[in-house]
């Protein structure tokens, strides 16, 4: 069953439950059931069984067809498939290395962006970088471990007043190879959320 991310996370949540197991069971060995049936088949609460064969048939591994007993509608709920696969590429849900147009961004640190930069014993890269949100009691602090790739190319990010370099300036001045580009854009969504580097007036009105 080829699916996204939420879909896989979902399922799961479902395979995780302790009667999971059971409950899967019985599909299999039922022609159809009831969510009254389940839970007191598995000794469960009506709920819990309701919600786990709702959201089996939300993902397609389940029928339900809606009958009537005495005037009042409830669902029972048939098999529809004997295996389940699951694959997600997590390749082409999260992988940054396709986007070389973001290299291009140019880039520096932000006047007044109030991060603390630790440097790295050897004095040649980062370590780690804080910023903060909220104010006064509410104050956090938030510390962002970087790889030695990240602390390379956050050594040589222009200085407030220093002049715009790309992405790509960037990595080649910091000896940064290209198989990190991904880590290194990654990095750059992270800053820029926080308001540590700006990008050129050139992009943000383009």
């Amino acid at each position: 069953m080829a699916t996204d991310f939420q879909k896989a996370a979902r399922l799961g949540a479902c395979l995780s439950k302790d009667y999971a197991q059971d409950l899967f069971a019985l599909m299999v060995n039922y022609r159809d059931i009831s969510a009254s049936e389940a839970a007191s088949r598995l000794n469960i609460h009506i709920r819990t069984a309701q919600d786990f064969l709702e959201t089996l048939a939300e993902l397609g591994i389940l029928d339900k067809q809606e009958v009537y007993e005495r005037k009042r509608p409830y669902f029972r709920y048939t098999l529809r498939q004997a295996s389940i696969k699951l694959e997600i590429n997590l390749e082409s849900l999260f992988s940054n290395r396709g986007s070389d147009i973001q290299l291009d961004r140019a880039i520096r640190e932000k006047k007044g962006g109030g991060a603390r930069f630790s440097t790295a014993r050897d004095g040649q890269q980062i370590a780690s970088v804080s910023t903060w949100t909220g104010r006064g009691r509410d104050r956090q602090e938030r510390k962002i471990s970087l790889t030695t790739a990240q602390g390379q190319f956050l050594y040589h990010l222009p200085f407030p007043t220093a002049a715009y370099l790309t992405i790509a300036e960037i990595m080649k001045k910091a000896g940064v190879e290209n198989k990190n580009k991904g880590e290194i854009i990654d990095l750059v969504g992270v800053l820029e959320e926080h308001g540590v580097i700006e990008i050129t007036a050139q992009e943000e009105s383009s």
